[in-house]
């Protein structure tokens, strides 16, 4: 009996955070082991499912590098970065595209349905959801590496009233007609900006933002996230995701969170109770 009454415990904790966020977006970027492991995919494709089925609007943005380079090196080629970003020649393109929209897009998709979910498939060209433009570089070509120009949200907001997932691969579209490679993180923080979301949420494969000791910092102001770049406390890809959120945030989406894709259902932890599975980053302490 007792297992069971700490079963009722549990979900009385979520209860005052599904009222709180009962009808609001929170829009996901999924990567990292998270799209590896069957484990965590399963336990991913579920979450989404629940907050669904709790009345919360996901929105779920991918990316799916590991999965291009392995195909690009089946065909023989070589992946090149340029500062962490892939440079993408029109060959390149065609198999990001392939691999993002054609498979990676619709493993997501037919795993939520599979467990009982409604999830729809985009990529930024459907509906002209993400329009795109050249990424500009100083003194190297990245191809067709894109930046995001503009969202436009009625596609999501469509589906989301419609009790639809929408699981968004980053691929948008110049108005050339031509597509562009962008960077998941990116995208999913301009699609919560667009959609005005309450939460944006990356999952990574490090427990969040770090600092100067190494400690997890459960909760952060933008002030705060912003020093830390300053200082160089936050390196590497922390960077560029720390930005991400920022830039969201003063777009005015509600609050970001880095969190921690290895640890099982860490979307469901971080979202619906106290503790928390990664840093939180907010406005400020007011």
């Amino acid at each position: 009996m007792q297992k069971y009454i700490q079963k009722v415990e549990t979900l009385l904790e979520a209860l005052p955070y599904i009222r709180q966020f009962y009808d609001k977006t929170i829009v996901i970027k999924y990567g990292g082991h998270a799209m590896i492991e069957e484990r965590l995919k399963q336990s991913f494709a579920r979450d989404i499912i629940l907050m669904k089925y709790v009345g919360l609007n996901p929105v779920i943005v991918h990316g799916g590098g590991p999965q291009i380079g392995e195909f690009l090196k089946k065909l023989g080629k070589e992946s090149r970065f340029v500062k962490g970003i892939r440079v993408t020649d029109d060959e390149t393109m065609d198999v990001v595209e392939m691999v993002l929209v054609g498979k990676v897009n619709k493993e997501i998709v037919g795993l939520i349905n599979h467990y009982g979910g409604k999830a729809v498939g985009l990529s930024g060209k459907d509906g002209g959801l993400i329009k795109a433009k050249k990424l500009k570089t100083k003194g190297e070509d990245m191809g067709m590496v894109g930046e995001v120009k503009s969202v436009n949200p009625h596609v999501i907001e469509t589906l989301d009233q419609s009790k639809f997932i929408p699981v968004i691969a980053p691929v948008g579209v110049g108005d050339d007609g031509k597509s562009y490679n962008i960077n998941a993180d990116t995208v999913a923080g301009k699609i919560a900006a667009a959609l005005k979301a309450e939460k944006l949420i990356l999952l990574t494969d490090v427990q969040g933002v770090l600092d100067k000791n190494k400690k997890l910092i459960s909760a952060i102001t933008m002030q705060e996230a912003k020093n830390l770049i300053k200082k160089e406390v936050a390196t590497g890809g922390m960077i560029p995701k720390l930005e991400c959120c920022l830039d969201a945030l003063k777009s005015g989406v509600f609050k970001a969170h880095i969190i921690d894709g290895r640890v099982e259902h860490a979307v469901l932890l971080e979202v619906f109770t106290d503790a928390g599975v990664g840093t939180e980053i907010y406005k400020d302490r007011g």
